[in-house]
């Protein structure tokens, strides 16, 4: 069954490789290797908080039990997104938990943190920006850098959908990201959000007075409000233009029926385009969230072990 299992993952991976022919061979079979692993380290969770801009940011630390120091990546979530992530039908883990457990048991270290405003973090989540869970995101940086038992020099990020764009924001400013994973990143703000925030709602919201918040209802039936800095940012904020400033190795993973980051495999590339140094393109037969809602952890699970297997070769 295990194997049956591996071998639907990788007919689900189209790859636009960038690393030597040599290189992609080891990462093929290093993925596949992994999937097939059983795990190698019992690991706890712990709930842990820091503080940035005078607001407490919560997170979860996933730490593998190991007598050496274990190379740590942080998870960055989506928008409206909490620190576990979304529910995985069929299962009782979520989209980052899952990835916690999955890396811990086999040796590396995740922090998985609310950004301000968001799940049980500290602030309104109206005041959000780009540029605050940027800020939150390098103070994330700063406190991994200080847990014990974390080696500071191996920090790793994966970010997801907007935590893709936070992510490469982080990236291209602070040169402690020693490899990024970005899944489904957003490359072009204002137009990913557009099957969020219609541009009426887009302009209403360029025309907000000061802490004026602009009442929004959400695709998916939620009620929210947002203020008028996060819609200028939607302009102004360009992770393609951060990734420049970022030479680490760098994976970037789609999915191919993506109707948010759109189109999934050309806005891939831009980032890669961008970016000098060893880096991939992963394009899953997935949506923008890798079918979580939809079938199962399987799509997520190919995401989940390419991540892996570019970390344990690039941290």
């Amino acid at each position: 069954m295990r194997r049956a299992f591996i071998g639907i993952c990788l007919l689900l991976l189209v790859g636009l490789w960038v690393l030597p022919a040599a290189a992609q061979e080891d990462m093929e079979a290093m993925v596949t290797e992994l999937m097939a692993s059983e795990p190698s380290f019992e690991y706890g969770e712990t709930i842990v908080n820091f503080e940035n801009l005078g607001l407490n940011i919560i997170g979860t630390l996933a730490m593998p039990d190991s007598d050496e120091a274990v190379p740590l990546v942080l998870l960055f979530h989506g928008f409206k997104g909490e620190r576990d992530e979304l529910p995985i039908v069929n299962t009782e883990e979520a989209m980052f938990s899952r990835t916690a457990r999955i890396f811990a048991e086999r040796g590396i270290a995740t922090l998985r943190i609310e950004f301000r405003g968001s799940g049980e973090s500290e602030g309104a989540w109206e005041d959000t920006t780009f540029t605050g869970q940027i800020a939150d995101a390098i103070a994330a940086l700063d406190f991994a850098g200080t847990l014990e038992g974390v080696d500071a020099e191996r920090i790793g990020i994966i970010g997801l959908s907007q935590g893709g764009l936070v992510g490469a924001e982080a990236a291209g400013q602070d040169d402690r990201v020693k490899s990024l994973v970005l899944w489904s990143p957003a490359a072009n703000p204002a137009s990913n959000f557009a099957n969020i925030l219609p541009m009426e709602t887009i302009l209403a919201g360029l025309a907000l007075a000061d802490d004026e918040v602009l009442p929004v209802t959400l695709p998916w039936g939620e009620e929210t409000g947002m203020k008028r800095p996060f819609f200028e940012e939607l302009f102004t904020v360009n992770p393609v233009a951060a990734i420049t400033g970022y030479a680490n190795p760098m994976l970037v993973i789609m999915g191919s029926r993506d109707t948010t980051v759109f189109p999934p495999q050309q806005m891939g590339e831009t980032f890669l385009n961008y970016h000098e140094g060893d880096e991939q393109l992963i394009v899953l037969d997935g949506d923008h969230i890798f079918d979580v809602l939809a079938t199962g952890p399987e799509v997520l699970d190919a995401a989940i072990f390419n991540s892996l297997a570019w970390f344990m070769t690039t941290l």
